[in-house]
């Protein structure tokens, strides 16, 4: 039976109308995107046959291209399809943050930064530059390393925070290993970067560890 002849209620575009869309499956929303499945399988049933095939959802959409589109059903229309979704995502997220002071949305900051650094195979340091009303003036990243390590200098922190005339910064890094469990060395220069900046009155107001669905924030465990 094609998902034309399903009950309204359990097709995923009309359920979508009528619930939102967190109220789909990620086979129903998989299968939204898809839009058509293949011969003997409707777009839901494909669904689940490449979140099985991958794994879940974040597997599928962090695929490579070759292996996406060696995927039944997919190719590089889908994959395409599929970055320009994720890119506009991100930058859903980023608008979202430039509208308000960053401090009254911590739960977006997360969520930003975990778009940015949480996949990526290296350890990247960035930060979020905020005016003097924690309004973000520009998020940039500015030390990329090896797997796991990312050399950091405090004066190019500061001549880069004084080049944008920055009032307060919001520190990041990930772990490509998956645990965001800070380590001495972080909280280390963390403390050298908080007084490198205070010289200038440029305050640290947090430096978050990004990993593997979970973000740690030293203001959190009283660290700044």
């Amino acid at each position: 039976m094609g998902i034309r002849e399903w009950p309204v209620g359990e097709r995923p575009r009309e359920k979508l109308l009528s619930s939102g869309a967190g109220a789909l499956s990620d086979a129903e929303l998989l299968a939204i995107f898809l839009r058509v499945g293949i011969k003997g399988r409707s777009a839901v049933d494909l669904a689940r046959d490449l979140l099985n095939t991958f794994g879940g959802l974040r597997p599928l959409l962090e695929a490579t291209q070759q292996d996406f589109c060696a995927a039944r059903g997919l190719g590089d229309a889908k994959y395409v399809q599929l970055q320009a979704s994720l890119e506009l995502s991100r930058r859903h997220l980023e608008s979202l943050l430039m509208r308000g002071a960053a401090l009254t949305s911590p739960l977006l900051v997360r969520r930003y930064l975990s778009s940015h650094l949480r996949d990526l195979p290296h350890e990247v340091f960035a930060a979020l530059f905020l005016d003097s009303q924690h309004r973000v003036i520009r998020f940039e990243t500015l030390f990329t390393g090896t797997l796991d390590a990312a050399a950091v200098y405090p004066r190019e922190v500061v001549k880069r925070a004084l080049a944008l005339n920055a009032g307060a910064l919001i520190l990041a890094h990930n772990h490509p290993s998956g645990v965001a469990e800070p380590s001495e060395a972080d909280r280390r220069i963390t403390q050298r970067l908080e007084e490198a900046l205070g010289f200038f009155d440029i305050r640290v107001l947090d430096h978050f560890v990004v990993g593997d669905g979970e973000v740690v924030s030293f203001a959190e465990r009283g660290w700044l």
